[in-house]
């Protein structure tokens, strides 16, 4: 085992099992040392070939007719099984030679062992990396199996540092690294694999800077996200993919498009070689859906899209990818009033909807979802034309008219405006009707495309005012009671709902400085009509003319609505005197 950059030998050895090895690896070290580039027998690294496969020993031919032994458990596997066949040749070290027995004993794992510190020796010498297998983690670091242990330290196994998750999965592969320190003697070795990172990443940048240029498209790694877009690593040089250059549609995070690790491609869209500033873009990589837009979404057109985005004012569908519409909250039913979109549609949920307009400059399109349902306004305009008296259900009451509903299978509600309740014009909406009371009514106008259905109630009984036109004719004359007094006149109710108006003027013959001083309310009065307007339901009354008629002694007694025979002469006679006088 490893502790920072040096190893420990296992506490649990015994005594002399450690100065035993200490012992032989002192020898091994000292034939090492004197036979390096030297041919001499003991000590040096011979291929041999396998003549024999013993229970303990395999026997192999070294050359000369020289033949050696080595423990067979240097040829096992992990599961205990032999590697090795006769014929075949292996490399083994001269561990011994009895002369007098004429025994060579041979050792395979201490030549390989050679051989691996003469790698390791040469890796460090020559800066060149190795192979080796991360076998464990360990304090501080990894085992890595380079044909003895070696300790790579966290901190160098990328260029990056790790997660949890990231280090347990280095367990089981091969990496190259560089050999930063060593010792022989304590068989000791430090390895990096962020050194041969960082040299193939440095290499790598110098190519790349020497032949980058705009427009070229490269593969690249998502290295980090920020809010405003990610950066990524084309061969050892990080650019900037910005938000806006990763989709041709909207993206709230650069997370919906790419995540750290992600292999890209990207397009170079600016380059600077004096600050090695880079611009990347993906969107760049297809063309833009806005091209040629009007003739792939004609106005009219149904088509499906899914909801991407609610706002308070409507719902933006995707058409394709880079291509959004807005269908506005008016243009999502054609009765409802919404309060907000989100009672028609969810996010993520697929609608067909009908291009009602494109406007390529703005990059924007308007889109209706009420257009694909059949418009109730046509279809109550063919079931109730004007002149339709109907059953209405009263549903809310207002200060200017009430709501009405004339079908359940059409939810649009009617206006019946005040000015359509009564002949009457003084009435007391709230008086007259609550919610869930059942009138009758008649049609007046279904208009779809100003959305408007108008009904009235007093249309269904005759106008008062038509029939006291014909009643009380110019020159007539009546007899009512004074309801109101004001400064310019007094109101006179001729019949119910119907009041007329005699202007102080007309009030008398005589000089008056104040109505109230000739007439109260309640009293009863009489009068002759000047004018009459059944359109603006107005009736012109006066007292003086009658009286002036009166003093002529022109007026016989007759019916009062017969005594216009001779009066109309009369009123047009006295109306002369008056400006005469004047």
């Amino acid at each position: 085992m490893f502790s920072g950059e040096e190893t420990k030998t296992d506490q649990n050895t015994e005594p002399l099992k450690e100065k035993k090895e200490e012992e032989e690896e002192k020898d091994l070290e000292a034939l090492y040392e004197a036979t390096m580039g030297k041919s001499v027998t003991v000590g040096s690294v011979i291929t041999g070939r396998v003549i024999h496969i013993g229970a303990d020993n395999i026997m192999i031919d070294i050359g000369r007719k020289i033949e050696g032994q080595a423990p067979i458990k240097e040829f096992l596997t992990p599961e205990g099984n032999i590697e090795v066949a006769e014929g075949d040749e292996v490399d083994v070290l001269v561990e011994r030679i009895n002369t007098a027995k004429g025994l060579i004993r041979l050792s395979r794992e201490k030549a390989k062992r050679l051989k691996v510190w003469e790698d390791i020796i040469q890796a460090y010498q020559e800066k060149t990396p190795l192979r080796g297998k991360v076998i464990e983690r360990v304090k501080g670091g990894f085992t890595v199996d380079l044909g003895i242990p070696a300790f790579m330290p966290a901190s160098q196994t990328e260029i990056k540092l790790l997660g949890e998750k990231e280090m347990d999965a280095l367990i089981g592969t091969e990496v190259d690294v560089d050999v930063i320190k060593y010792n022989r003697r304590k068989n000791n070795v430090v390895v990096s694999h962020r050194e041969v990172l960082e040299k193939q990443r440095d290499e790598s940048k110098k190519k790349l800077l020497e032949t980058l240029k705009k427009g070229d498209v490269l593969k690249g790694t998502v290295k980090n996200i920020m809010a405003y877009g990610a950066f990524v690593d084309i061969g050892g040089i990080d650019g900037l993919l910005h938000i806006t250059d990763m989709s041709w549609g909207k993206l709230k995070h650069p997370s919906e498009k790419v995540n750290p690790g992600d292999v890209i491609d990207v397009k170079v869209l600016e380059f600077d070689p004096e600050t090695e500033k880079i611009s990347l873009g993906i969107k760049q990589l297809t063309e833009d859906p806005w091209k040629d837009i009007e003739y792939r979404y004609p106005i009219g057109k149904k088509v499906h899209g899914k909801v991407t985005s609610i706002t308070n004012y409507g719902a933006f569908v995707e058409l394709e990818e880079g291509v959004e519409g807005l269908v506005h909250i008016s243009e999502m039913f054609w009765t409802k009033r919404l309060r907000h979109p989100s009672s028609v549609v969810k996010e993520g949920q697929e609608v067909d909807v009908v291009v009602l307009g494109v406007d390529i400059e703005n990059r924007r399109i308007s889109l209706g979802l009420k257009q694909t349902l059949p418009n109730p306004w046509d279809l109550l305009a063919e079931r109730y034309p004007p002149g339709t008296v109907v059953d209405a259900k009263v549903k809310n009451i207002t200060d200017f008219g009430i709501f009405v509903s004339v079908d359940e299978d059409i939810d649009i509600d009617g206006l019946i405006h005040i000015s359509d309740i009564s002949w009457d014009t003084k009435v007391n909406l709230k008086e007259l009707f609550k919610r869930g009371d059942s009138v009758k009514a008649k049609v007046l106008t279904v208009d779809p495309e100003t959305e408007k259905f108008s009904l009235s109630i007093k249309q269904l009984s005759p106008d008062p005012w038509e029939e006291v036109a014909k009643e009380y004719p110019v020159g007539s004359l009546i007899k009512g009671k004074v309801t109101s007094i004001t400064e310019f006149g007094a109101f006179v109710e001729i019949k119910d709902g119907i009041e007329g108006m005699v202007h102080i003027s007309e009030v008398s013959k005589n000089k008056i400085s104040s109505i109230e001083d000739v007439l109260e309310v309640g009293q009863e009065v009489e009068a002759l009509v000047l004018r009459i307007s059944p359109e603006n339901k107005k009736i012109g009354l006066s007292i003086k003319a009658l009286e002036d008629a009166q003093a002529k002694k022109e007026i016989k007694e007759k019916e009062p609505n017969k005594v216009s025979v001779n009066l109309g002469h009369l009123i047009k006679e006295q109306l002369k005197d008056n400006k005469r006088k004047e």
